[in-house]
């Protein structure tokens, strides 16, 4: 048993896979965050272009 455990504590070969998995979440966090941040000022922008439009349409 202390055998097994000393080769799971040594173990490196599934390591990269954690890193890569936990830059991915990372990545998608940030995008997720910055997409809502972004959102609601878009909208409004839309909302801004769609009510000149109209308007202008008047």
């Amino acid at each position: 048993m202390k055998n097994l455990f000393s080769r799971f504590v040594h173990e490196e070969q599934g390591q990269d896979l954690i890193e890569y998995a936990l830059l991915a979440g990372l990545i998608s966090l940030a995008s997720v965050g910055a997409i809502t941040t972004l959102g609601g000022n878009i909208q409004t922008k839309f909302a801004d272009v769609g009510t000149a439009v109209a308007a202008a349409g008047s």
